[in-house]
């Protein structure tokens, strides 16, 4: 299993984002999606980056593992940072 396998819950630290509630990024091996409510937004993964497919090749959510199992994430636009994030996992299959 890679380290970002599972299912995460999205919570808003700062930024150009709205409140996150209910939002989940399920990720296995080299692929995921982000579900927000009925809608998925797929991506690939590259190590600690999620690359999102089109029409949001322009997104990309930069991770970075954190030591109590959650990830600290930066959310970009064609390389600008909008918005700071953590997923907490909810489950890891």
């Amino acid at each position: 299993m890679a380290p970002l396998d599972g299912t995460w819950r999205v919570e808003r630290r700062r930024g150009v984002l709205p409140p996150l509630v209910g939002v989940r990024k399920r990720i296995s091996g080299t692929s995921g999606e982000t579900l927000v409510g009925p809608l998925r937004i797929r991506f690939d993964v590259h190590g600690t980056e999620l690359r999102y497919r089109s029409p949001f090749t322009a997104f990309v959510d930069l991770l970075e593992l954190v030591d109590d199992g959650t990830a600290r994430g930066r959310a970009t636009f064609r390389g600008r940072e909008f918005a700071l994030f953590d997923l907490v996992r909810i489950d890891d299959r």
